[in-house]
């Protein structure tokens, strides 16, 4: 009965005599059981060096009367596992013994783990979204005459932002697919009635980098579409698309924004000057080791977008 409690509860129980010889053992993890028999010691059951550090301890508990507790990563075949000791004297003060209750705590140590690596990474993220944010803010209020006109462009580039972030996150920061970034960043300016926006070819897989401003360049094109371009003017002709290619000499893709105003009289935002065309030409590329280039003709617009090996993974079926 105690024996299926302890296993229920994860928990061993050790009795060793104020000699630290080994006298009961309880519901020890499989991995323990063939070098344990009784009379043995620490050192023959959790080898030299553990067993070398329970031995000390336990000593100065015998000594003192104190209880202690202890975590150990044990060995187990071709993985380790941590088991924490609590350790405790017990008996007549003329004969005491040592009592050491072992719960494996692997898994939690494992979690906490994952968590302090997750909470770094998150510190480290955060800390380079306010860096985006502050250099937007910035370049936005410098390319803008007014207020109303600096809210407008700026709670788009955040709105931005925060699209491509919501895929990163729920990628556990893994990143984001193409399409689905594409579609998220278009999806408020692209007219319900036409359909789906044409994107075609490689569906890459994004770091959180390339995703975070590949979004900004694809909010870009969007909005200035919107406002000035094929969109503004009643047209649909855009087409996004992603192929591999090479980029000094090592593998790469290209995403290729087209667009064609049909309207004659449609005009285009994106000025040599422009926050928007200093982010298609130098932010983004830079951002990833890329390339990039833009073509901005009369009724027609090009924006080209090579992307390093590193910032991107194809899984291919």
């Amino acid at each position: 009965m105690m024996e299926r409690a302890l296993a229920s509860a994860g928990i061993s129980i050790l009795y060793q005599d104020s000699a630290l010889a080994i006298r009961y053992a309880e519901n020890l993890p499989e991995h323990l059981k063939p070098p344990f028999k009784t009379g043995t010691d620490d050192l023959r059951l959790f080898g030299e060096k553990n067993g070398e550090q329970l031995k000390n301890l336990k000593v100065a508990v015998l000594a003192t009367g104190r209880p202690a507790s202890i975590e150990v990563e044990i060995a187990a075949g071709s993985e380790a596992r941590i088991y924490e000791f609590k350790i405790e004297r017990v008996g007549p003060k003329s004969s005491p013994g040592i009592l050491s209750v072992i719960s494996e705590v692997t898994e939690s140590r494992h979690r906490e783990k994952v968590l302090k690596s997750l909470l770094r990474e998150l510190s480290h993220r955060s800390k380079n979204l306010l860096a985006i944010i502050q250099g937007i803010a910035t370049q936005t209020a410098r390319h803008t005459l007014s207020v109303d006109g600096f809210l407008v462009k700026f709670r788009g580039r955040l709105q931005s932002l925060s699209n491509s972030q919501d895929l990163i996150t729920d990628s556990s920061w893994r990143g984001a697919f193409l399409f689905e970034l594409a579609q998220k960043q278009f999806a408020p300016y692209w007219p319900d009635s036409t359909g789906a926006m044409p994107i075609y070819g490689i569906n890459a897989h994004l770091t959180p980098n390339a995703a975070v401003h590949l979004g900004l360049a694809l909010h870009e094109l969007i909005v200035n579409s919107a406002s000035h371009g094929a969109i503004a003017a009643g047209a649909t002709a855009i087409r996004l698309d992603c192929v591999e290619t090479t980029l000094d000499g090592r593998g790469a893709i290209e995403v290729k924004w087209t667009e064609r105003v049909l309207a004659t009289d449609a005009g285009v935002d994106l000025e040599d000057n422009s926050f928007g065309r200093t982010v298609l030409e130098r932010v983004v590329p830079t951002s990833m080791n890329g390339r990039a280039s833009f073509l901005n003709e009369p009724g027609y617009i090009e924006y080209r977008l090579v992307i390093p090996e590193t910032e991107y993974e194809i899984l291919r079926r």
